[in-house]
């Protein structure tokens, strides 16, 4: 085999592998995304409200309309979840749920993402 066709099988191998790793990077955020939404649900959604529900002063606002406030980026998401806030300070995550948590949010500011 020449040494032409050697580095040409070799680039070939290597965007093999490149894709297979950007494929993995996405199904991870995804699946970061999809563990964070079961977490809002199972905690968060007592006192959040959801974006078809009927506006209610005594709940907190849908995910989807905070996501969607100036400023609120990754890195305030990451600040804000390590703070306690009353009355969320009764819910203690571990850092990795936290983590999920803001993989979901940051998943529906990019593009209104829905569990599937």
């Amino acid at each position: 085999m020449s040494l032409v066709k050697i580095m040409k099988f070799h680039k070939i191998i290597m965007l093999g592998i490149a894709g297979l790793v950007g494929y993995a990077a996405i199904a991870h955020a995804e699946d970061a995304a999809s563990r964070g939404a079961a977490i809002v649900d199972e905690w968060c959604r007592m006192c959040h409200l959801q974006t078809a529900d009927t506006p209610d002063p005594d709940m907190a606002p849908a995910f989807e309309k905070i996501v969607r406030r100036e400023g609120r980026d990754e890195p305030y998401f990451a600040r804000f979840i390590q703070e306690d806030h009353f009355p969320m300070t009764t819910f203690r995550l571990f850092d990795h749920e936290k983590a999920d948590v803001v993989a979901y949010l940051m998943a529906l500011q990019r593009d209104g993402w829905t569990r599937r």
